[in-house]
């Protein structure tokens, strides 16, 4: 029997698309098996409260959240994520431009040992001032943090569970999910999906999205990159700010015993500015050490521990990877042994990762991940 399906729709303001929306859905996922549908209501004013409640008095698999107000779709997908029961979880935006007819694309694409996948929009249906700017900064996106997708902001995504039990989203940091379960080991992948024309209702996103998304980009890139070395960037910062203003008085004093006022040079002041803001941000970057080390005595979880074998589940863990290499065509095996060599260790890799500080210490992968070794981390 197929997983339990949970599909996180956040809506504002999209009372004119909710029921065709749900229709599209069951036909889509219907014949699958089960599945249930969130909607949060993320503070909407047109009647969509009305609409999602008319759904679930009618059919069970509708479940509503409503948020007080306006919160923003990060906050609407987390208190999606904490509703949804079931072990895979599909996130799409409810304006219907989001094709519910690819989600099992998606899903087979995490049947082949991946962790998230996202849609990548292909044909898009917007104008030219939100096409050009999304451009850019996905590239952007795409350039800084490393993980080579092409359509970091599209809605339409495919999760295991245990993704959205260990990233945090908040603020605007949605459009930064698959970065962040990147930073945190999970395998992420894309998969091109249909892109609709919006039939009911107005964008609600604008210019001002692109300018706060580059804000919040710096954000994940620290919290990826430095979050338990705080001290490498305020530090190494700091050391080298130090360094130049020390040169720089250094060539001044010289340049004072040659008999050459330096009192009113700017290059004095600038030199003394640069020590004191070095020296600063090195302390800085100290006390941030001292909050990240009393943090990580507190809670051990930042490392993800995936699976702890013994004896006897190393054993099973090979035998099934020996399985699935037979079960494959001839031709298709020994392409894959050339590829990755070690698929003892790639199935076992391709297992669901544990929770916070949780060893998976027994059994071995289900059986859909070990039909294919995990594959090459895409990001």
């Amino acid at each position: 029997m197929s997983p339990l399906l949970s599909i996180v729709v956040p809506v504002f303001n999209e009372a004119d698309s909710l029921e065709p929306l749900f229709a599209e859905i069951v036909a889509a996922v219907g014949p699958r098996g089960p599945f249930e549908v969130v909607f949060v209501d993320d503070g909407s004013t047109d009647g969509s409260l009305l609409g999602m409640e008319r759904l679930a008095a009618a059919d069970e698999r509708v479940r509503v959240v409503k948020l007080r107000r306006n919160f923003g779709k990060a906050a609407a997908l987390t208190h999606g994520f904490e509703e949804a029961r079931g072990d895979l979880i599909v996130t799409m935006d409810g304006d219907r431009q989001d094709d519910p007819a690819e989600i099992p694309r998606l899903l087979a694409r995490l049947d082949q040992g991946f962790d998230l996948v996202s849609g990548w929009k292909q044909g898009r249906q917007d104008p030219v001032n939100k096409t050009l700017p999304s451009k850019l900064f996905n590239w952007t996106v795409r350039k800084t943090s490393g993980v080579q997708l092409h359509d970091f902001n599209c809605g339409l995504k495919a999760y295991r569970r245990v993704v959205v039990e260990n990233i945090t989203v908040y603020g605007e940091l949605h459009r930064y999910i698959p970065v962040l379960a990147a930073d945190a080991g999970f395998r992420v992948a894309e998969e091109k999906v249909g892109h609709r024309r919006r039939t009911a209702g107005r964008s609600k996103y604008g210019w001002r999205r692109y300018a706060r998304g580059y804000l919040d980009l710096l954000t994940v890139l620290f919290l990826g990159r430095y979050r338990q070395r705080p001290h490498h960037l305020f530090g190494g910062i700091g050391s080298l700010m130090v360094i130049v203003g020390v040169l720089i008085d250094l060539y001044l004093t010289i340049d004072k015993l040659a008999g050459h006022p330096i009192g009113q040079r700017p290059l004095l002041l600038l030199g003394t500015l640069l020590i004191i803001v070095g020296i600063q941000l090195v302390s800085f970057g100290l006390i941030a050490e001292l909050i990240t080390q009393a943090r990580a005595r507190e809670r051990r979880d930042d490392y993800e521990v995936e699976r702890v074998l013994d004896s006897s589940t190393a054993r099973a863990a090979l035998e099934a990877a020996g399985a699935a290499r037979a079960a494959l065509p001839g031709a298709q095996t020994g392409a894959v042994a050339a590829a990755r060599p070690a698929d003892a260790g790639a199935s076992v890799a391709a297992a669901p990762s544990a929770g916070p500080a949780t060893a998976q210490r027994a059994g071995v992968p289900s059986a859909d991940r070990n039909a294919a070794s995990a594959p090459d981390h895409p990001s």
